[in-house]
Formats: C-alpha cells, sequence, structure tokens
C-alpha cells in the first residue's frame, strides 16, 4: 500500500491512500485518525510527538519535520507562567518550506498563507489542550510528548574576549531565579546552590538542574563541564572549545537549556568556493549557448588573496579568525570543494558548461545529476554558484513573468486577453524567444488555449519563420476548430486528420505542403499514421493534454518526442510535479536533457530524499522556470473570472454510434412516408429520444446493459475531462435527462476518480436527499454527483462542485441554468466551470447552434421547447436536422 500525507484544494492536511486501506494496518489506521474531521493541528502534533515506526515517506517525514519546527520554537518559550500564541513563521522560512515541498498530492496548493493556517492551526489546537487539560505546558510534555522538553532556566553564555589572543572565548552557565514581566535576571548557576541549599529545596534544584543533565547525556563537552564543576565557574575557552561547543548546540537547545551565542554565529560565516556562471558571447542568450565559469575562493562579499586561502588551508579545522571575523573553516571540504570546481572550469575550458548544466549547478543539483558524496552539504555550506547579473536577470523575469515587456498579438486576436493570459502569453514568448520549453499548467477554464493562440500570431506578426504544429487528443479537435475560427481567423491552419479533411486530400498530404501554414493541427493518433511530420522542422509544437505523454514508455510518448522542432510547449491542467515519473516525461519532450534520462533521473529523486536538509529544493530550483501554474482559488485570478464560465465539449461518434445514427437517420426517413398528424408527432418525439440515447451511448439505446467507454464519445471525453478534475481533488456535478444512464455513469465515474460517488434521480427518497447534500458539501466526501435533471434540477445547494456537466442536452437553456445553479449558487466561492456535451455532426450539434445564434427559431426553442418545434418541420427540415455530418465524422 502507498501511503502520503498531502493537501486538499482548501489547504487542509489530509491522509491519500493509493489503495484501499488494509484494516490490520492498524498503524496507518491511526496516523490517517490524526486528521480525520481535518483537525490538523492534532495531526501535527501527533506526527512530532509520536514514536511510531511505520515508515515515513518523504511527505510524511516533511510534515514531522515541520511539526518539529513549531514544537522546538514552542518549547524555547521560557515563560511556562503565561502561554501566549507563537509568532508566525517568517518570510525565509516559509521560502525554505516551500521550495524544499517533496511531491504530494495536492502539492499545487501549498503556498505561504497555507503553511501559515498550519503553523497556527498547531498553535490553537496545542493552546486550547493545555488549558482545558493539563496545569501547565510542562505536565504537558511530560503527559502527552515525553521526548520534547520545555526551555529551562538555565542558560549557557558563550561570548568573545577579544583581549586574550590565546583564549579568545568566555563561557558562562547562568539561571533565571523567577519568571517575571520585562527583562529575565540571569544569575551565576553557582548561586542557585546557595539558593536551593537544604533538603527541602532539593526537588527545585533538580528541576532547576534537569535540562543540564540531559545536554551532559547528549554531550561529552557538557559533561566534562559537569564531573569536574567547571559548569559553576566562568571560564576562558580557546578557539577549539568554543567550536566544540558551538557544534554541540542543536543537542542542547533540544535538552531545554538556554544558548546565547554572538551574532555571527548565526550566519554561519565560511570560507567559500564561489563560482560565477556567465554568458559566453555578448549575443542574446538562448538554450543553445555556452555558459563561462569562474572560480574563486570568498568569505561573504570579500574575495581571499592566494595567500589567505592558504592560511586557511594551513590553519586548524575549528574556527579562524581572518578579515576581522571569526569564520568557520573545514580543510578537507574546502579541499574538496575547490578540487570539484577546478575541475569543472577545466572542463568549461575545453568542451564548454552547456545551459542545461548551468542551470543544474545553479539549483544546487551536479553537473551531470549525480549524487556526489555529502553533496548537500558540500554545496550548501563550502560551494556557492551564482549567476553573472545578465543571466541572473533572465532567470528572475522568466519566474516572475508579470515583470515582462508587454507583448501582443493586437488585433488579429478576436478576443480580449484577461491580465494574467497577457502574463502567459508574455512568458511563453519569451521563453520561445530563448528557445526554451515551456509547459503552461492553468487550470482548467483558465485559457491555456487563447494564450497559445496568441503566442502563434505573435509569431506570424514577427514573421518567425516556420509553421508550428499542435496535437492533441481527436475528442479536443472540435473546440480548436472553433476557436482558432473564432479568435485567429488570419491563421492559416490546416487540419491533418480524417474528421476534418477528405480522405484523398489525406493520402497527399506532406512536409511540402505544409510550408505555407501557420498551423498544423492533428491528433496523437495521428502521429503514428503520418511519418511525414517527422520531416517537418517545427517552429514550436504543442501538446495540448500533455498528459498523454506521462507515461515514458507508450508508443503515443514516443511519438511525441521524436518530432523535430525549436521550441516544444506542453499544455496541461493536471499538477505534473505531484508524481516524478510525470514531471520527468513532460520534461522530456519540453526541455529534452534537461532531467537527464530516465535513469539519472530517479537515482538524483532518489538521492535528494536522502538529503539531511534542502532534499526537493534542487529539483524545484531546476524545474520553476519552465512551468507556469495558476489556479483558480488564487484571489488574484478569481477577480478576473467570472462567477460562471461555460465550454462546449465537443465529442465523436465511435463507430457503433456512427452506425446506429446513420441506421435510425434511414428509418426515419422511410417512416415518415407513411405518417401524418398526431402519429407523426409521436414518430418524430419517438427517434429524437433515439438519437440522443445514440450520442450518449449505444448501451442506452441498444439496452444491453454494455456501457464499455470505447463505444461513447461522450464517455471518452468525460474520462479526459474528469482525469483532470480528480488529480486537482476538484467536485463535479453531471446532469443527465436520462434516469437510466443515471448509475451507469456512476459506475464509470467511480472508476476515473477511484472513489465512488453519489446518484440522484426520481426514485430516490425524498429524505435521503438532504444527507446526500450534506456528504457531497464535506470536502472528504464523494468526488462526484450524478443528477437526473428532472430530480435534481431545483432545491439542492451543492456549492462544493466547481465543475457542472450537461451529458445530455435539454435544449432548453433555462432548464439547464436551473441546474447549473445547483452549483452556482450564493455560498459558492469558486469560479464554476459548466461543461456542456455536444456531439460533433449530429442533431446535437446543430440544435445548439441554432439555439447560440439566438434567431427566430431559438426564441421558440426558448418558449415551447425543441421537441415541440422538430414535430413542425416538414421532412426535408427534420431530416437536414438530424442527418449526419459526413466531413465531421470521418473515421
Amino acid at each position: 500500500m502507498q501511503v502520503s500525507l498531502g493537501l486538499t484544494p482548501s489547504g487542509k492536511l489530509h491522509v491519500f491512500f493509493v489503495d484501499k486501506l488494509i484494516k490490520d494496518e492498524s498503524s496507518l489506521q491511526k496516523v490517517a485518525r490524526y486528521f480525520d474531521g481535518y483537525n490538523d493541528g492534532r495531526g501535527l502534533f501527533e506526527l512530532a510527538s509520536s514514536n511510531t515506526r511505520i515508515p515515513l515517506d518523504s511527505t510524511f517525514q516533511y510534515w514531522r519535520d515541520f511539526a518539529e519546527q513549531y514544537m522546538k520554537s514552542r518549547c524555547l518559550e521560557s515563560d511556562e507562567a503565561t502561554l501566549l500564541p507563537l509568532d508566525l513563521l517568517d518570510a525565509a522560512s516559509l521560502d525554505s518550506w516551500l521550495i524544499n515541498a517533496p511531491p504530494m498530492p495536492g502539492a499545487e496548493y501549498l503556498s505561504a498563507t497555507v503553511l501559515q493556517g498550519l503553523w497556527k492551526a498547531l498553535d490553537v489546537w496545542l493552546l486550547d489542550e493545555v488549558t482545558e487539560n493539563h496545569p501547565d505546558f510542562n505536565d504537558f510534555l511530560e503527559k502527552r510528548a515525553p521526548g520534547w522538553h520545555q526551555m529551562g532556566r538555565v542558560c549557557f553564555h558563550l561570548a568573545e574576549n577579544k583581549n586574550d589572543r590565546d583564549y579568545p572565548f568566555a563561557f558562562m552557565a547562568t539561571y533565571v531565579p523567577e519568571y517575571g514581566r520585562g527583562k529575565a535576571r540571569h544569575l551565576p548557576l553557582a548561586k542557585a546552590l546557595e539558593d536551593y541549599a537544604g533538603h527541602k529545596n532539593r526537588k527545585q534544584l533538580l528541576s532547576l538542574l534537569s535540562p543540564v543533565d540531559l545536554a551532559a547525556k547528549s554531550s561529552e563537552l557538557v559533561n566534562e563541564l559537569v564531573v569536574s564543576g567547571d559548569i559553576y565557574h566562568p571560564l576562558a575557552w580557546s578557539a577549539q572549545d568554543a567550536y566544540q561547543f558551538l557544534r554541540a548546540v542543536p543537542l542542547l537547545q533540544e535538552s531545554g537549556v538556554i544558548i546565547r551565542l554572538p551574532d555571527w554565529w548565526k550566519k554561519r560565516v565560511r570560507p567559500q568556493v564561489q563560482v560565477t556562471l556567465s554568458t559566453k558571447t555578448k549575443n542574446a542568450l538562448s538554450a543553445d549557448r555556452l555558459l563561462d565559469f569562474d572560480v574563486r575562493p570568498v568569505i561573504g562579499d570579500l574575495e581571499l588573496t592566494d595567500a589567505e586561502w592558504q592560511s586557511l588551508l594551513a590553519s586548524a579545522d575549528g574556527l579562524v579568525f581572518i578579515r576581522g571575523q571569526w569564520v568557520e573553516v573545514d580543510q578537507e571540504k574546502l579541499v574538496e570543494a575547490m578540487g570539484q570546481m577546478e575541475a569543472l572550469e577545466k572542463h568549461a575550458d575545453v568542451d564548454g558548461i552547456s545551459f542545461f548544466e548551468g542551470m543544474r549547478l545553479l539549483a544546487g543539483a551536479s553537473k551531470d545529476l549525480s549524487a556526489e558524496r555529502d553533496g548537500s552539504a558540500l554545496t550548501k555550506n563550502w560551494v556557492t554558484i551564482n549567476a553573472d547579473a545578465k543571466l541572473a536577470e533572465l532567470l528572475r523575469q522568466i519566474r516572475q513573468p508579470e515583470t515582462l515587456k508587454p507583448v501582443l498579438p493586437g488585433r488579429a486576436l478576436k478576443a480580449e486577453l484577461r491580465h494574467y493570459q497577457q502574463t502567459g502569453v508574455r512568458w511563453l514568448w519569451q521563453l520561445n524567444q530563448l528557445g526554451l520549453g515551456a509547459c503552461l499548467a492553468d487550470d482548467m477554464g483558465l485559457g491555456k488555449t487563447i494564450q497559445v493562440i496568441s503566442l502563434l500570431l505573435i509569431l506570424k506578426k514577427r514573421k518567425v519563420a516556420g509553421p508550428s504544429l499542435l496535437v492533441l487528443p481527436t475528442s479536443l479537435l472540435g473546440n480548436w476548430e472553433k476557436e482558432l475560427a473564432g479568435f485567429a481567423p488570419s491563421l492559416k491552419s490546416m487540419f491533418v486528420h480524417p474528421s476534418m479533411i477528405d480522405k484523398t486530400d489525406m493520402q497527399t498530404l506532406s512536409a511540402e505542403k505544409v510550408e505555407e501554414s501557420d498551423l498544423v493541427v492533428t491528433s496523437y493518433g495521428m502521429l503514428l499514421r503520418q511519418p511525414w511530420l517527422y520531416d517537418v522542422s517545427w517552429n514550436t509544437v504543442v501538446l495540448d493534454e500533455a498528459q498523454a505523454i506521462k507515461n515514458p514508455g507508450s508508443q503515443q510518448t514516443k511519438a511525441a518526442k521524436k518530432l523535430r522542432a525549436r521550441v516544444r510547449i506542453a499544455l496541461t491542467g493536471t499538477p505534473v510535479e505531484n508524481r516524478l515519473s510525470d514531471l520527468w516525461s513532460i520534461f522530456d519532450f519540453i526541455c529534452p536533457g534537461l532531467l537527464g534520462s530516465f535513469t539519472q533521473f530517479k537515482s538524483f529523486a532518489k538521492s535528494l530524499e536522502s538529503r539531511e536538509s534542502e532534499q526537493f529544493a534542487p529539483l524545484r530550483k531546476l524545474v520553476q522556470p519552465y512551468i507556469l501554474r495558476r489556479l483558480k482559488t488564487d484571489k488574484s485570478i478569481i477577480a478576473d473570472l467570472p462567477d460562471k464560465t461555460e465550454v462546449y465539449a465537443y465529442c465523436g461518434l465511435s463507430k457503433v454510434q456512427l452506425a446506429l445514427y446513420q441506421q435510425a437517420v434511414n428509418q426515419l426517413k422511410v417512416s415518415l412516408q407513411n405518417e401524418d398528424g398526431i402519429k407523426r408527432r409521436g414518430l418524430i418525439l419517438s427517434y429524437i429520444l433515439r438519437f440522443k440515447q445514440i450520442c450518449n451511448h449505444p448501451g442506452q439505446y441498444i439496452g444491453d446493459g454494455d456501457y464499455s467507454a470505447k463505444n461513447s464519445g461522450k464517455f471518452l471525453r468525460l474520462a479526459e475531462i474528469c482525469e483532470e478534475i480528480g488529480s486537482r481533488q476538484e467536485k463535479l456535478l453531471v446532469f443527465t435527462q436520462f434516469r437510466e444512464m443515471c448509475d451507469p455513469l456512476a459506475e464509470f465515474l467511480e472508476k476515473s476518480f477511484g472513489k465512488p460517488g453519489l446518484v440522484l434521480h426520481g426514485g430516490v427518497a425524498a429524505k435521503s436527499r438532504q444527507k446526500m447534500v450534506e456528504s457531497f458539501q464535506r470536502e472528504a466526501g464523494p468526488p462526484f454527483f450524478v443528477l437526473s435533471i428532472k430530480a435534481g434540477g431545483t432545491g439542492l445547494n451543492l456549492t462544493a462542485a466547481s465543475h457542472v456537466i450537461h451529458f445530455d442536452r435539454w435544449w432548453n437553456p433555462a432548464v439547464e441554468n436551473q441546474a447549473t445553479d445547483r452549483a452556482f449558487r450564493i455560498g459558492q466561492k469558486s469560479n464554476v466551470l459548466v461543461h456542456k456535451f455536444v456531439c460533433r455532426g449530429t442533431i446535437e450539434e446543430k440544435i445548439d447552434a441554432i439555439i447560440a445564434e439566438k434567431s427566430a427559431l431559438a426564441d421558440d426553442l426558448l418558449e415551447g421547447g425543441a421537441n415541440v418545434l422538430l414535430t413542425e418541420m416538414n421532412d426535408k427540415q427534420l431530416l437536414d436536422l438530424v442527418s449526419l455530418d459526413i466531413n465531421k465524422l470521418r473515421a
């Protein structure tokens, strides 16, 4: 079983089980119960205080470390008389937690706000628990977390003694006789022996010295001070004595001893090997440029002379006074660091440092992603790698695309871009100019399509040579056809798919015939059937629904990666960083070589997990510039969105559906010749029902109970949409006008989400409705709700859903809007995305077009309903409406 601790969309912690929970694994059940009901404070405390021996994956370890930082901060509070709320995390701590987060479910929801909320939740829970159930914090620790110790009243002081060259440090142990407001009054520890002399004060003395006793057990130096009695006297220390003490500080603090140190130690000043990466030429930087590699020894911002460097290497390990300050020296690490960097410098002089190699080094990884011996400590403590001003500014702009210069497609784009879409276009253009790949990972409904169309228009406007290629699932061909025609009619687009062009034209396609096009659009399936696509040197290749290539070993993935392109772009709404294998496969397409081979990457990821600090920071820093993700939950995004966004999900027909639909058209044509009046109306209504059933699924029309997804274009499109919704942990309402479709849809969706959902139709008892609503509204509740539009169209408040799917159309906008408003109503805090399913080339698309045109016929539809209107058409009108548009349906 795989189990991870991740985040829900609301920023709450939750235990995610990949497989179903096994009942006899009580330890896992216990961990899951910690966060039951989203009591994050209790759960985090249990993680920090529990001695459970269950294997902790990187997600549990991350949150345990987070909780332990809180407990350390709480235990450092020395005033046990008044337990006050802790300060929130500072900006540096927040940045560190964010950049070092491991891949986890819901990682896209991790933010500074979420971390502060969890920190506060733990603090509130602990304060309430102490107040309600314990006389003081110390009692709470003894009973609930015996491994933790409140900071006591004993303090170890280390100070500089600048007047003594041989013993430049002074040590003294003190204690605080009593707590009070204002500055604590420290007295020599020897005074405590006098204050607590006598048998009656023995208990207080033992309590006071308890942290010292614990410290002696963890530090040989403190143990010697206690045994010799020197702990009670001021001491003059050598630099070596002071260094031994300084290295023991973390253990001493865990024992409950207060530590007072010189300010410079907090900065941990060390001599370092500084590497500066810079551009090799004055030309514009791009992915194929080599970088210069400059190595020099420094202390902070000061470059060391050769004599100073040699003096440091000749000194003993520990503290060395140089340039007017004390610095920490480890000869072995310094020599090793300089040796490694000089070797890289020699390599750079001969073969150069590639842009990707430089990016790895700047991220804190090795040049070839190999795991160096003690690499994390070496990189963090003894080597600093920086970019020169030009390269640093470039990387800053990519990481902060809102700072890039505006670039817009102008009047060629027949739409107005929202502010975040303009930012996305600037970012795509900047990376395109640099020859770097990009992963646009905006939430569904935020307009990835229009941002890419804008980029294509800019390429055309700037006369960037060569056609571009767009690869997408077949189900999205209709969507892109309409978007391109509506937003960018000036783009010369060619569709390479049998459903979009004549069979004869398909057979004559070649690399030469696409040169005059701005954009070629094809499907993933066509990549395997049209080998000439690999003969074209594409300007930009865009993969829509790029999760289609998340499996590195699939033929579809291999085919996409064989395409020749100057720039590659992946569009996906699924969180690519939550699964390392998915992340590698996407990057192997957009930035081939950045993450190495899959074998290299797996080894690299494993080495990150074994690091003691900054575990996943190198990976996150490495991929961040090439991923742009905006969430609908972002307040700056919500402010720029309508409350409700409606999109069409155009679906194809399977071969079975095509045959059944055409058969029904032929039968209607014959039947109309023999009927009139009321019988004709009844006949038409019965056939309208048949067409709707066939468009939904052959199993509904035939009634054989076989609802295989492959036989329905709508089921296949539903699976694609739900993959993204499920990956975001978002919730979904699915409306159908057919009661018999409710259970098949629910069974299919359960497989897509990996969890059961809810079903409501006319046969569900009224008393069960409210229970269903309450269950769905809980964040941990069912992920989807299938409703018949009559039973679920009114009277329900289902604001937990941020997606609504109209699986089959009522052909009455008022009825559909009423159903949509189950999610879009007072109390809804998110933008609601409404997906309207339409089968291309069928009566569904034609009726929808009539409604969208708002013609007089559409008004009739709104007033009397489509079914009534269709019965009044003459035979030719009716047959024209229901007949298949073969040009859109050729297999």
